[in-house]
C-alpha cells in the first residue's frame, strides 16, 4: 500500500508563521510535522509515500529529499503552479503515482499516534474514515458511526481526523480541478459505501499558532 500526506495548504491561521516556512516543516519537539508522519509511515512498513506541494513547495522537497534518509521513496505532486487543488482535487492529481490499489492519506498538518495500517482491506467500500473525539473548534464533529459505518448525520458527530484509507473508485467520474473532500465523501456515504472507526489516542489539529504551542 502506498501512502500520501497532504502537505499543500497555504496555512493561513498559521501566518505568520508559515509566510516563510510551510506549514509541514514547522517544527514539534524539534522536527518537522512532516518527519513525524514519515517515520511514523517507515516503521509502519510504508514504502512509497507521495506528497503533494504548492506554498512553498520547493522547501518541503529540498527538506526532505527522495525519502532514502528514512528507508522510503518519496515522489512529490507538484501543485506550485496551479495552486493548492484542496484535499480531492490533490489527490485526483496523484491519482496517477498512488496505483490502483488501496492507498492511505493523512493530512501533513495533524499530530497524532495512531498506527498506520499497511494491510488494511477496505473491501467493497468506497473509503474508510478514522475519527476522534470533536476538539473545541470544531465541536459539532463531521460524521456519525453506527458500528463500523459512516453516516451523514446521526445523533452524536465525531471529527474526521484527516486520517483515512481510500479506493481509487472514490475518484470516478470527478475530473481535475480543485476540490474539497467532503462533497465525494458523502455522496458515497449516502449509498453506504464508507466504513469507519473511532480513534481514542493522541490527535491534534495543528491549524493554527496556539495549537502548535499546545502541541510542544
Amino acid at each position: 500500500m502506498k501512502a500520501m500526506i497532504l502537505a499543500a495548504g497555504r496555512g493561513e491561521r498559521m501566518r505568520p508563521l508559515t509566510d516563510h516556512t510551510p506549514k509541514p516543516l514547522l517544527k514539534v519537539k524539534g522536527k518537522p510535522l512532516i518527519v513525524h508522519h514519515i517515520e511514523k509511515l517507515a516503521q509502519g512498513g510504508f514504502r512509497e509515500i507521495i506528497i503533494n506541494i504548492a506554498h512553498l513547495g520547493y522547501k518541503i522537497s529540498q527538506a526532505l529529499g527522495d525519502g532514502s534518509f528514512w528507508g522510503v521513496k518519496i515522489v512529490y505532486s507538484d501543485e506550485q503552479k496551479e495552486g493548492a487543488l484542496e484535499s480531492a482535487g490533490g489527490i485526483i492529481k496523484a491519482l496517477p503515482l498512488l496505483g490502483k490499489d488501496t492507498f492511505l492519506v493523512v493530512n501533513g498538518d495533524v499530530w497524532c499516534d495512531y498506527d498506520f495500517d499497511l494491510s488494511f482491506n477496505l473491501k467493497d467500500d468506497l473509503a474508510h474514515l478514522i475519527l476522534v473525539a470533536n476538539p473545541e473548534h470544531n465541536p459539532y464533529g463531521d460524521f456519525s458511526l453506527d458500528k463500523d459505518r459512516i453516516l451523514n448525520d446521526g445523533e452524536e458527530k465525531y471529527t474526521f481526523s484527516g486520517i483515512g484509507y481510500y479506493s481509487p473508485k472514490l475518484f470516478d467520474g470527478t475530473n481535475y480541478g480543485k476540490y474539497g473532500l467532503a462533497p465525494l465523501l458523502r455522496k458515497a456515504i449516502k449509498k453506504n459505501m464508507v466504513s469507519g472507526s473511532f480513534y481514542n489516542g493522541v490527535w491534534q489539529d495543528i491549524g493554527t499558532p496556539q495549537r502548535l504551542k499546545d502541541v510542544e
